[in-house]
């Protein structure tokens, strides 16, 4: 996968505290993304991790000292200024939250903040009394007004045995957020309803009707359109998938439940995406008590389940609809087939008999058309699709709200 950070220079900073011990991990991931990975340190951030260890992480020689005499021969604060892509602050300790809200500028660290005009993202970490502070509180603000981007904190056990907000986030967590700094923010201010993930219909308390989608393009969707700016809400069939930071998720099972959600959620919405693979049938007489297998032979009466999409396309203020057609065979003729049938502005078609890019993999190619054109994308991973789907998406939006107005 070709990554979005791949060859962003981000300049990892750590301050004070025992999350540091996360920085190394986080150096890791962001190396992982093919990131350039500078770190500098406080002088507190070395008691709780060393410089050496940065450094093999990162694979970069870690800086600390402002009034480094050979560094700053060469003006070294402000050459690493330059340099970066991004300031990553993780952990960033309340002392030097306060010290960015004041622009203090007495250690590398602040002084690079304020040398450099690369975005300033903060992961805060601290105990759950500093982080409630008024103080603390008041500076998260002031450092949110100068434009810089917070992170979290998360809520847990800490070291301290408290339990409550201040927990750095994870690693993944972090590096899941950054590429919304490199992408044009073409969703924000958007509502955005995905559907994802299959279906199931009971056949008796255990067993149950269902096909092989696994999420993966609809989770990327909802991720994709979260980086892009839209405020998110996923409706999610069962699925083994993390939900992405920030993304409203709400879970169900049924068709009718999906139906449900989607009549909840999609009248305030800008956008409606429907990704999930629902299933088109249920049971119409679910048994009551596990059905024994000593039967020879068992008959299910099945019954069309409500069409989900269709039922939103055809409100009478809808929102912008999108469909997904998944397709083994004349997949163009179904897919404008059901677009037409179901009112939608947009469908996405991909010919999932193809086993490179079908149900379970990480990539998907596919081609999406609208009433006067069509769009061809090749095989690439789900995420880089979803990004350039809901960029297109948001093409089209704004050109038929302008028909509109």
């Amino acid at each position: 996968m070709v990554s979005i950070l791949s060859n962003k220079k981000i300049l990892l900073g750590i301050s004070g505290g025992i999350a540091a011990y996360k920085s190394a991990i986080l150096a890791r991931r962001l190396v992982e993304q093919d990131a350039q990975v500078r770190v500098v340190m406080t002088p507190a951030a070395q008691q709780f991790i060393t410089p050496l260890t940065m450094q093999a992480v990162s694979g970069n020689p870690v800086a600390s000292d402002l009034l480094d005499p050979n560094a700053e021969a060469a003006m070294g604060h402000i050459e690493l200024a330059k340099w970066a892509d991004l300031i990553l602050i993780a952990p960033a300790s309340a002392d030097i939250i306060a010290r960015l809200a004041q622009g203090l500028a007495n250690d590398l660290l602040s002084t690079l903040c304020l040398a450099s005009s690369a975005p300033v993202v903060l992961a805060p970490a601290m105990n759950q009394q500093m982080w409630a502070a008024p103080a603390t509180q008041r500076n998260i603000e002031t450092v949110k007004q100068d434009g810089r981007f917070i992170i979290g904190p998360a809520s847990g056990e800490q070291a301290c045995g408290d339990v409550g907000l201040g927990r750095m986030l994870e690693a993944e967590d972090i590096v899941e957020q950054l590429p919304a700094l490199f992408l044009p923010q073409v969703m924000a201010g958007k509502k955005v309803v995905i559907t994802a993930g299959p279906t199931q219909e009971a056949i008796d308390p255990v067993r149950y009707i269902s096909n092989h989608s696994s999420g993966k393009m609809g989770y990327a969707l909802a991720h994709a359109a979260q980086l892009l700016g839209a405020q998110v809400v996923l409706i999610s069939g069962p699925c083994a998938l993390k939900t992405p930071l920030g993304i409203t998720k709400i879970a169900v099972k049924s068709a009718q439940q999906m139906l449900q959600a989607a009549e909840r959620y999609s009248p305030n919405c800008d956008v409606f995406i429907a990704c999930a693979a629902v299933a088109d049938y249920k049971v119409s007489q679910v048994a009551d008590q596990k059905i024994k297998k000593h039967q020879h032979q068992v008959s299910l009466q099945l019954e069309r389940n409500p069409d989900v999409l269709a039922t939103i396309a055809q409100q009478i203020e809808k929102p912008f609809c999108v469909g997904f057609a998944a397709e083994t065979q004349d997949v163009a003729h179904y897919a404008k087939d059901k677009m037409q049938r179901k009112n939608l502005d947009m469908i996405v078609a991909n010919d999932v008999s193809q086993q490179n890019i079908g149900f379970n993999s990480e990539e998907n190619a596919v081609t999406v058309f609208w009433h006067n054109g069509e769009q061809n994308f090749p095989t690439m991973h789900k995420l880089q699709l979803a990004i350039q789907l809901i960029q297109l998406v948001a093409k089209h939006y704004e050109y038929k709200k302008s028909q509109q107005s």
